[in-house]
C-alpha cells in the first residue's frame, strides 16, 4: 500500500519561522492583539486573510483568525501564483507539514466539493510550492489545535468558473456533518505607492462588504486592482451567499508599509469575516 502523501513545507523560515517555538511565540501575539477587544464571531461563514510574511501581514491574519470560531474542518482557497498544475485544483488525501506538525487532508469534505463542481481537478503539483495557503495552517494549528482541511488552488478562471467552484462548495458544506468554515487567502493590490493602494484597496474591500462577488469581479477589472486572491475571494463570497450570508465585517486593514515605512511601493492586506 503506497504512503499517503504528505506536502512538506515550502515557505518555513522565509515567510515565518522554521522553529515550532518562535512559530508559536509569533502566532501568539498576533493572534492575542485583537482578542480583548472584540469577541467571535460565532455565525462566520467564510473570510478573507492575507498571505504575506508574517512580519507584515500577521497583524492583520492574527486579528481574523482570533474572532473566528473553532470548526472541525476548513475549506482554504488560495490563488495559484506561480502557474503550476490544473488552474483548479485541489488535494483530496494525504496532510500537509508545518513547523508544528502534520494537519489531515479532510478527503470525504474534498470529494463533495469535486462533485459539487467538476471543473476542480486532482492536482497536487498546483500546490507543491504556492505559499498563499500554506502561510494559514499555523495560525489555525496554534487557534484551533485539531481539524482537518481541504486545499484548492485557484489560477487564471473567469467568472462563470469562480461561480461554480463557490457553488460546489457551499453544497459541500451544506450536506457535511459538521459545517465547515470558507477561508479565502488574498492580498490587496501590489507595487504602487501607499496612497493609491489605500483608495483602490477600499473599492474592492466595500465590494466584499456588499457581498457583492460580480461587482468585485467588475471593479478588480475596471480599476486595475492587483488583488492575487480575487478569484477564491469571489467563490468564497459565492459560497456564503448560497449558505445564507447577511453581512461581511472588515476587522483589519494594513499595508506593508505599517510595518517597513516605505509607502513608495507596498502590498495591501484585509482581514473581513463574512456571516
Amino acid at each position: 500500500m503506497q504512503a499517503p502523501t504528505v506536502r512538506r513545507p515550502a515557505v518555513a523560515g522565509r515567510f515565518y519561522p522554521a522553529r515550532a517555538e518562535v512559530l508559536s511565540r509569533d502566532l501568539d501575539k498576533y493572534l492575542a492583539a485583537e482578542e480583548a477587544a472584540s469577541g467571535k464571531i460565532e455565525n462566520a461563514l467564510g473570510c478573507v486573510v492575507p498571505h504575506a510574511g508574517y512580519k507584515y501581514s500577521g497583524p492583520v491574519a492574527g486579528a481574523v483568525y482570533s474572532r473566528l470560531p473553532a470548526r472541525a474542518c476548513y475549506i482554504i482557497l488560495c490563488p495559484n501564483h506561480f502557474g503550476r498544475g490544473a488552474p483548479l485544483a485541489m488535494m483530496s488525501a494525504g496532510s500537509w507539514l508545518t513547523p508544528l506538525g502534520e494537519v489531515p487532508v479532510d478527503g470525504a469534505l474534498a470529494r463533495a466539493v469535486r462533485q459539487g463542481s467538476h471543473l476542480i481537478t486532482e492536482d497536487a503539483e498546483a500546490h507543491s510550492e504556492e505559499h498563499s495557503l500554506e502561510v494559514q495552517l499555523p495560525f489555525l494549528q496554534r487557534a484551533v489545535k485539531e481539524f482537518t482541511f481541504v486545499p484548492i488552488a485557484i489560477g487564471i478562471a473567469g467568472y462563470a468558473a469562480l461561480e461554480s467552484v463557490g457553488r460546489g462548495v457551499a453544497q459541500a458544506v451544506e450536506s457535511a456533518a459538521q459545517r465547515p468554515l470558507i477561508i479565502a487567502s488574498s492580498d490587496m493590490n501590489h507595487n504602487e505607492p501607499d496612497s493609491i493602494t489605500r483608495v483602490k484597496d477600499r473599492k474592492a474591500i466595500d465590494a466584499i462588504l456588499a457581498l457583492d462577488p460580480q461587482r468585485l469581479y467588475e471593479v478588480i477589472r475596471r480599476e486595475d486592482i492587483s488583488m492575487c486572491g480575487y478569484g477564491p475571494t469571489i467563490a468564497m463570497l459565492t459560497a456564503a451567499k448560497e449558505l445564507g450570508a447577511r453581512s461581511a465585517e472588515l476587522v483589519k486593514y494594513a499595508t506593508s508599509a505599517d510595518t517597513s515605512g516605505d509607502r513608495s511601493a507596498v502590498v495591501g492586506y484585509a482581514g473581513i469575516i463574512v456571516s
